[in-house]
């Protein structure tokens, strides 16, 4: 069996989205894609003028977005007539599919905010969906505990623990990890996938071969193989998140990520034109 290794090790850029929320991006600056993962940013601050003016209403076409939770309170609403209120520990997995307006605002004036969003990219066949909505909650997550670990479930299946998200085009792996010194996290993964671990906290190690040293706040992109061994040199806390390539030539809009650049267009003039959310 195949070990798994690290492929690159990358720090994440400090930016900003939506009406000004301070951000680290990693996947979406470099590398810009990597299938089907196409963003991921890590959100968080104690201090409210980094978040307060969240991300007001915009569109989404073609993708999928999947927001954690884990310090803090966001308030959801959508051109469905969707709304709901997200605190520590909840995931909103939403395909947006043909389109859909949404807003996601702090629902807290002070305090810290802490948590991720991940871009997913849909096959052609899937892009022009209607658009479709999980909502985990906290105190449902399916969770694995031993006297070395825990592991959130949010997507895929680790000893008895298994995450809702089922019967998924690229069969991601969702894992949100938290181990103790000195301790190992064993797992197989399909070698068709492409994966990557972000360290949100602590030291670790990862395969067999030596590598650069990760701390905290890193993008680690692991190559492709079956056994994935990571050790905590100190205690840490991970996010493992890994899925089957779609394979299929991409155009990127900001918010709409389709197949050709005449899609983009027609995403555009769809949403200028009143015609983007489809009944």
């Amino acid at each position: 069996m195949k070990s798994i290794e690290v492929e690159k090790v990358i720090e994440p850029i400090s930016a900003s989205d939506g009406a000004g929320v301070k951000l680290k991006r990693s996947i979406g600056v470099e590398p810009n894609y990597f299938d089907p993962f196409l963003m991921l940013d890590e959100f968080g601050s104690e201090n409210s003028e980094d978040y307060i003016a969240g991300f007001p209403p915009h569109p989404h076409r073609g993708i999928e977005t999947v927001t954690y939770m884990l310090e803090g309170d966001f308030e959801h609403k959508d051109s469905t007539g969707g709304q709901g209120r997200m605190t520590a520990g909840d995931v909103q997995w939403m395909k947006t599919g043909s389109g859909i307006i949404h807003s996601e605002m702090p629902a807290m004036k002070e305090g810290k905010l802490h948590g991720f969003q991940l871009w997913i990219n849909m096959p052609a066949s899937m892009k022009m969906d209607k658009p479709e909505y999980h909502y985990i909650d906290a105190d449902k997550m399916s969770v694995h505990k031993d006297s070395d670990k825990q592991i959130k479930v949010i997507a895929g299946k680790f000893q008895k623990a298994e995450g809702p998200i089922k019967k998924h085009n690229v069969e991601p792996v969702y894992f949100d990890v938290e181990i103790k010194k000195d301790k190992e996290f064993n797992f197989e993964i399909p070698s068709s996938h492409n994966s990557f671990i972000y360290l949100i906290e602590g030291e670790i190690k990862i395969g067999e071969k030596k590598h650069d040293k990760v701390k905290d706040s890193t993008l680690i992109l692991l190559t492709n193989g079956e056994k994935l061994k990571v050790t905590a040199l100190t205690k840490a806390k991970f996010l493992l998140i890994s899925g089957k390539p779609i394979g299929e030539q991409i155009a990127r809009g900001g918010p709409f990520v389709m197949n050709t650049k005449q899609e983009i267009l027609q995403a555009i003039d769809d949403y200028h034109n009143g015609n983007f959310v489809k009944q």
